[in-house]
């Protein structure tokens, strides 16, 4: 099975960013847009992982204790850049309770044979990838000036600033990611609370 650790969205976040999707998207229609319900902050990625294997990474998770926190959705960017564009995303402002329970997940995982992460966390949720190209934030060799979001970014440039509002995280999940040709499709197995 394939595994990933993140925050859900609030209801009424989703509802905002969704309203906005329906606005913009037309703006790169070549984009692989994020369907609503997919809508998410990755904490970690976990990949591949064996189902009889399953329960260490749930008790891992279990001993992780982390307070709530404020998390607020505005702004804006693309990844590596704007001019050579794979990802749209919206910025994700929460303080350093976000980073370290980032970091806690990432410290756990490792304890049962995930690999650590390589670069420094950078919360942000994912609204549209540029067809074939990385999710990754980091730049890599493939990477070359594109005109994937030009549309897009001319939009967003006549827009006042982006506010989604503010939800507070109380649990984070675990999530099983299944690829599709449609999409990927995203389950939860287990929720983890934060006090």
């Amino acid at each position: 099975m394939r595994l990933f650790i993140a925050l859900d969205l609030d209801d009424f976040i989703r509802a905002k960013i969704v309203r906005f999707l329906d606005g913009v998207c037309g703006f790169a229609p070549d984009a692989r847009w994020v369907r609503p319900e997919s809508l998410h902050v990755t904490l970690k990625f976990v990949g591949q992982w064996p189902d009889e294997k399953l329960p260490e990474v749930q008790q891992a998770l279990q001993a992780i204790r982390a307070d709530s926190f404020e998390v607020n959705f505005g702004e804006y960017g693309f990844f590596p850049s704007a001019k050579s564009s794979r990802v749209f995303w919206i910025g994700i402002h929460a303080g350093p309770k976000l980073v370290e329970l980032a970091s806690a997940i990432d410290a756990k995982m490792e304890t049962v044979g995930v690999p650590g992460e390589e670069h420094i966390f950078s919360p942000h949720l994912t609204l549209a990838r540029h067809a074939g190209g990385s999710g990754a934030p980091r730049k890599n060799k493939n990477d070359y000036p594109n005109q994937a979001f030009d549309q897009l970014q001319k939009r967003l440039a006549a827009m006042s600033k982006l506010d989604f509002g503010s939800m507070t995280a109380r649990h984070f999940f675990l999530y099983q990611s299944e690829l599709s040709p449609k999409g990927s499709r995203y389950t939860k197995l287990m929720a983890f609370p934060l006090t």
